[in-house]
Formats: structure tokens, C-alpha cells, sequence
């Protein structure tokens, strides 16, 4: 997914404007290059792995270098060393994208999503902001979980249970964490207005 090209001087919706390289600060370069070099790099269409200005949330993240070195790295272990498979992960962030209605977060990991093996169903569903009908066994409770914790902010006995006994304490908090992360990213995305490619129809009503 390519920027639009703000540095130039072209017409973009982001508030945070795109900081060309060579004008970073020593500690803004220090976030730029942990991005540069982590998991993310190696993943295609990333922002981070395309050359030039930070894209996506890490631009907004640059503003406070020190944080966003912190948040980044928080990311990385949130997204990369999770209990939860990758598809169930992806999953939450697709929930939590639909929750506060994030286009860029939810172009980037509803891909993903699918590239893990979520059915293109659940997907769309999840999109038009219904429970999804054809869900297996780790999915409802995933959904069920997420939905809640953004809807009523805080889980009932009987949803905490489901997950505590499929995926223990430790997927109890990876879960959690990946709902709290991703809404941190929601939330500097759509503060930015990061737009996605130009061209790009926005995915979500």
C-alpha cells in the first residue's frame, strides 16, 4: 500500500505530515531504524517495510520518539510472539478495527486475516458489524470475548471462563493485550485521518 506523497508537497488528509528521513531527530531516527529492522520489515505491503518516511501509525508515533520506541516494541510482541494462532489474532484486530471503525487498520489486517485461514465470511460479516453466522469453536469465542470487552468494557463470568479454558491465563492477557493495542493504533490512525492508497475504496461503513 503506497503513501500518498505528502513530502512532495501533494495534496493529504494527515494531520501528521510524513518526516523525509534525512530530517529526523537522532531520536526519532533511533524508533525509524527499530522499525526498519524488526518482524515487520520483512512483511510485504507493510509500511514498515517500504523505503522512505514511516507510513501508517509509526509516523504518528514518531512525534513522541521515547513512547513510541515503547509502543512499538510492544506491537511487535503483541503481533509476532502472541499464544493465540495468528488467525485469531488478526481476528481481534479485525473486531477492534470494525469497533472504532479504522479504515487503514482494518485494510491492513483483514488481509492478513485471510492470508492466516479466516473464512472471507467471518470477514464480512465482522465488516457490516453482525456476529459472524459460521464461526468454529475458537472463533466464537474469540468474537465473543472481543465484542464484549469494546461493547461493555469488561467480560462476563461465562466468556472469561471459555477463554480461560481454552487458551489459559496467558491467552486470557495475550487477548486482552491485543484488544488494548490495537485500539491504541485505532486511535492514532484515525486522529492522523491516515489515508490508505490513493484509489483505495474505504472498507468499512
Amino acid at each position: 500500500m503506497s503513501d500518498p506523497k505528502d513530502v512532495t508537497g501533494t495534496a493529504d488528509p494527515r494531520r501528521f505530515k510524513l518526516i523525509p528521513v534525512e530530517n529526523l531527530t537522532p531520536e526519532q531516527r533511533t524508533l525509524y531504524d527499530a522499525v526498519r529492522s524488526g518482524p515487520r520489515a520483512k512483511l510485504a505491503n507493510s509500511s514498515a517495510s517500504k523505503p522512505g518516511p514511516l507510513g501508517g501509525p509509526f509516523n504518528v508515533w514518531l512525534r513522541s520518539p521515547g513512547i513510541g520506541e515503547c509502543v512499538q516494541r510492544l506491537g511487535e510482541e503483541i503481533r509476532f510472539r502472541s499464544s493465540l494462532p495468528s488467525k485469531l489474532n488478526e481476528m481481534a484486530i479485525m473486531i477492534t478495527a470494525r469497533f472504532w471503525t479504522s479504515q487503514y487498520e482494518w485494510f491492513a489486517h483483514c488481509k492478513l486475516a485471510l492470508e492466516a485461514g479466516l473464512d472471507p465470511a467471518i470477514a464480512q460479516d465482522i465488516a457490516e458489524d453482525r456476529r459472524p453466522a459460521k464461526m468454529d469453536a475458537d472463533e466464537a469465542i474469540i468474537y465473543d470475548f472481543s465484542q464484549e470487552l469494546h461493547e461493555n468494557q469488561g467480560v462476563s463470568d461465562a466468556n472469561y471462563k471459555r477463554v480461560l479454558d481454552r487458551f489459559g491465563e496467558r491467552g486470557v492477557f495475550d487477548l486482552i493485550a491485543v484488544n488494548g493495542f490495537y485500539s491504541l493504533v485505532a486511535m492514532s490512525l484515525n486522529v492522523d485521518r491516515t489515508p490508505l492508497a490513493e484509489g483505495v475504496p474505504l472498507p468499512l461503513k
